[in-house]
């Protein structure tokens, strides 16, 4: 899936993956990690979710990565915040106050350019990389992040016959097997979530669970 079809998804509004409101999942299991105040939180292919206000009230600094210069206008923009932007890198920065949105490749994030991190919120970014891809994305993520950094990652399970993706289905099994090198997986919980997606179900779908796991990179 290359750049270009984020870029289209945003530019014609097809963003069913938005939610208008803080993830349930979030609110409910971000407390397990026991971070302290002030703890810098990496958000992977953020766009412009509300979750990142709610990570940034709890007393975090945000800091969120997202391809698409639109998405983070948007939020902004809807969010009422004023942000200094500024170039670095390979990025274009938005800064604020407990905020920092980097807007670039996901690939192009170095070290360098991010900084430390003390933890990672994962809602959409892992389901929306395909099969081919995932490997790439979480060897990605554990050089950017040091050992025992925890991670809240939010998966779907489905049966991928009846629906191609994104947001992909991503089981236990091949979380495991992708995570073996490089991340401890820890089920926090899962629950029915077909009938929160009723685009899911229009799309086929007869069956979805929303599982959450911490993943603590070793």
């Amino acid at each position: 899936m290359q750049p270009e079809f984020w870029h289209e998804r945003w530019r014609t509004g097809r963003i069913g993956f938005h939610l208008p409101t803080v993830h349930a999942g979030l609110i409910r299991y971000w407390p397990r990690l026991q971070l302290p105040p002030q703890s810098r939180v990496l958000v992977p292919l953020c766009g412009k979710s509300l979750d990142l206000l709610w990570l940034r009230d709890a007393g975090c600094d945000v800091v969120g990565v997202e391809l698409s210069a639109l998405a983070l206008e948007d939020f902004l923009a809807q969010s009422g915040i004023a942000a200094r932007r500024r170039r670095r890198g390979a990025f274009d920065v938005f800064e604020s106050p407990g905020l920092e949105l980097l807007c670039g490749d996901w690939f192009d994030l170095s070290t360098g350019q991010l900084g430390p991190v003390d933890a990672v919120y994962d809602r959409a970014a892992l389901v929306a990389w395909p099969p081919s891809l995932r490997s790439a994305y979480l060897q990605h993520l554990a050089a950017l992040t040091r050992s025992a950094t925890p991670v809240l990652l939010i998966v779907l399970e489905y049966s991928q016959a009846q629906m191609p993706g994104p947001p992909f289905s991503l089981s236990r099994d091949e979380l495991e097997d992708l995570c073996r090198a490089a991340f401890e997986v820890e089920e926090f919980g899962r629950r029915d979530a077909l009938a929160d997606e009723p685009r899911l179900r229009e799309r086929g779908l007869d069956r979805l669970q929303e599982v959450h796991y911490r993943l603590t990179r070793r």
